[in-house]
């Protein structure tokens, strides 16, 4: 296999500020999406597929092969889409193996059904450090990059790597740590290794906020980029300055409003919570629990 630069797609949805992708193989038109998003209206309890849609025309149009559908993290601030993108083009959806560390923690905070599996069946498959899936005649290479969330990973797909939360633009900064089973010396870590990538490799976000002063959003950096320019862990921040600076700004920072919803959907690979006995079913908010 080759690893040259793949052709990558871009969708933004500013509701929940993520980027999703599709990533394409242009040799064999094989394709994968990264952190793709289901639209839900929390007040009403609605969902909808509009940017799920947008992608799967895109996919149609090109004439392209899905075949994996790739979950950077159980994601606390959108639903993902992959099980209804599966059901319109196939594919198979992927996660890092620490899911199960997600959903024993969040299956008890959430007081999940007795039938709720916490060894991330859920799923099609669970990578870890080091696992290479095809991708037509290219690769994608997973890197465990915690801190942010147990279960984080990067998918490195040629020149491109697809960092999820772990960091935000330069000018941004980084993700926080306060989620159970964060911690900011992981995420410090984790970004070394993203930092040891070739410095021209193409670093893709999972959410831009616009920075102050900045007029338009942007995703797209570079490791030579984040290494000299990125607010919180440039060359030269320490370690234990970096955790410092982190816990406390994270001390300031409301919850994410779509916290509760996106991760008892995410942990369960993007299927909604099963029905209960009226046919109906709930998204839980514990009350005074964090």
């Amino acid at each position: 296999m080759t690893n040259k630069q793949p052709h990558i797609k871009a969708f933004f949805d500013e509701v929940t500020f993520t980027v999703s992708y599709v990533v394409t193989d242009e040799t064999t038109s094989q394709c994968a999406i990264i952190d793709s998003v289901l639209d839900y209206d929390h007040a009403s309890g609605r969902t909808n597929t509009e940017s799920a849609d947008a992608i799967i025309e895109y996919i149609k149009a090109e004439k392209l092969t899905l075949t994996w559908i790739l979950e950077t993290h159980v994601h606390a601030d959108h639903l993902s889409a992959a099980p209804y993108l599966k059901e319109a083009l196939g594919g198979e959806i992927v996660i890092g193996d620490h899911i199960t560390r997600v959903q024993t923690t969040f299956g008890k905070l959430l007081n999940a059904e007795p039938m709720f599996a916490r060894d991330g069946s859920q799923f099609d498959k669970l990578v870890h450090e080091g696992d290479e899936l095809a991708l037509g005649n290219t690769t994608v290479n997973v890197l465990h990059t915690p801190g942010h969330t147990p279960a984080c990973v990067t998918y490195v797909i040629g020149d491109a790597a697809f960092v999820g939360d772990t960091l935000f633009m330069p000018d941004y900064g980084t993700a926080r740590c306060d989620f159970p089973g964060g911690d900011a010396a992981t995420l410090y870590r984790s970004i070394q290794k993203i930092f040891a990538l070739p410095d021209a490799t193409r670093l893709f976000m999972c959410h831009d906020y616009k920075a102050p002063n900045r007029q338009e959003y942007q995703w797209e950096t570079s490791v030579a980029e984040q290494k000299a320019h990125n607010v919180h862990i440039h060359q030269g921040i320490s370690e234990q300055e970096f955790c410092q600076m982190r816990t406390t700004k994270d001390a300031t920072l409301n919850m994410p409003k779509l916290i509760w919803p996106s991760v008892q959907v995410n942990m369960r690979a993007g299927h909604l919570p099963p029905e209960e006995e009226n046919g109906t079913r709930y998204i839980k908010t514990p009350i005074n629990l964090v």
